[in-house]
């Protein structure tokens, strides 16, 4: 058996199908808010990737044939993310798109990090973005964060925390301090939830802040806003700073999101939140399940104001999410969420039973015509007796078990969790609601 390689989760059949119904689930919700859905290419350009990771950089997959000569620096990469990709998708595309321009994309990205609970070299996300021409008003941060919070409160899994914050707000607060270096400053406080503030200050007062800096960099992080009235905190730390003044109140206006949210308070500003990624120059969210903190976040996002404009006359500033398909389900199958008693290893709806092998196409007419109405139907394999034919029907989940029509009789239907049996029509007949999962 060949070495198992870590980070590349392939899951079982029935863990396989609840990323289905995760991915089904994100996907109609996207598309119910107008977005469009997008493929980018899996391999970029090394140069258009290295820069924009911050401290992933050095995590980014090279690419290059066997058959040539390795270089040192390597000319293709694999995409670490979705938003640059569709970042350079827009700049190449601009003359054919309508703007705004809203996508959403699920697909798979690299990194190689360190494999741990939750982290993997190759994931699945699921984006989406909205990306303007000129200008973009702040209505935009709060639009992703709406549709953030009500994709995730369909999902089948526990409740999730959304936290806010402003990379304006931080980034005027260190000014205000009389800090130069902000993104090596972001880097290293969006490290706080894993290595702690006392860590935290250590690695600033290293990087050349002083101390009582690095105190108000990691005392602001302990600041939370849930609506005006808690702004005062802020300045409460005495630090004055234009670019401060601007974030705070862009965080208030997108602070309103949690007014439409079925729970409004499981969206609120947390300025622990840095987000490491260099290109986010405004709003940033992170969620988190509710009930398992010590978990890293499932989803994120933010603004970039610049990430796509680069090479435009025009800027071309956009906001997204991304939700990690794969990191919920690591933690999802941690948890013992994905563990059924009666597990479903099929998308199979109805077991056609054979009563004979002569009898086969019977069964194959059943599920033909089941299958025309949409109800997935799986025919067995075998002509056994009915007992074993209903023990492969157990075994891979399906839910119900047909008997096909003999001589003058009805068909037969029979609810393997309910044990109920009953005549049914497959021209009319239909499940009642099961979990696809």
């Amino acid at each position: 058996m060949a070495d198992v390689l870590s980070g590349f989760p392939e899951w079982l059949p029935e863990e396989e199908l609840f990323q289905r119904r995760l991915i089904d689930t994100v996907r109609q919700q996207f598309e119910l808010h107008g977005f469009t859905p997008l493929q980018t290419r899996s391999i970029e350009l090394a140069t258009d990737l290295v820069g924009e990771g911050g401290d992933t950089d050095k995590e980014i997959y090279g690419v290059h044939r066997l058959a040539a000569e390795p270089t040192p620096d390597a000319k293709l990469a694999l995409h670490f993310d979705l938003t640059v990709p569709f970042a350079r998708y827009v700049v190449e595309r601009r003359s054919a798109l309508t703007f705004p321009f809203r996508r959403y994309q699920i697909q798979q990205a690299w990194r190689g990090e360190r494999p741990q609970l939750g982290r993997y070299r190759e994931f699945m996300q699921a984006d989406a973005d909205v990306i303007a021409s000129g200008t973009m008003d702040v209505r935009f941060d709060r639009e992703m964060v709406a549709l953030l919070r009500t994709t995730l409160d369909v999902l089948p899994i526990p409740r999730v925390k959304l936290l806010l914050n402003n990379r304006k707000l931080l980034e005027g607060f260190y000014r205000g301090l009389g800090i130069e270096d902000i993104i090596g400053t972001l880097r290293i406080v969006d490290k706080i939830a894993k290595i702690g503030p006392k860590a935290v200050e250590e690695r600033l007062v290293a990087r050349g802040l002083s101390a009582h800096q690095a105190e108000r960099c990691v005392a602001i992080t302990t600041v939370e806003i849930r609506g005006d009235e808690d702004a005062a905190r802020v300045k409460e730390l005495g630090v004055e700073h234009p670019l401060l003044t601007e974030g705070l109140s862009e965080l208030l206006f997108v602070l309103g999101a949690a007014k439409d949210a079925a729970r409004p308070d499981s969206i609120v500003g947390a300025l622990s939140i840095a987000r490491g990624l260099d290109y986010y120059t405004g709003t940033v969210v992170e969620g988190v399940f509710e009930e398992h903190p010590q978990l890293s976040a499932v989803c994120s996002g933010g603004r970039y104001d610049n990430l796509a404009s680069g090479k435009t006359k025009e800027p071309l500033p956009g906001v997204g999410v991304s939700i990690g398909i794969s990191r919920i389900m690591g933690y999802c199958a941690h948890l013992g969420l994905l563990k059924q008693e009666r597990p479903r290893r099929s998308p199979a709806v109805v077991y056609v039973l054979v009563h004979a092998d002569t009898e086969r196409e019977a069964s194959e007419l059943v599920a033909r015509t089941l299958r025309r109405r949409g109800i997935a139907a799986l025919v067995s394999d075998s002509s056994a007796a009915y007992g074993k034919q209903i023990r492969a029907a157990n075994q891979l989940g399906v839910p119900y078990i047909w008997f096909p029509a003999r001589g003058d009789g009805p068909h037969e239907v029979k609810d393997l969790v309910s044990a109920q049996q009953e005549p049914a029509d497959p021209a009319t007949w239909s499940p009642a609601p099961v979990s696809p999962s």
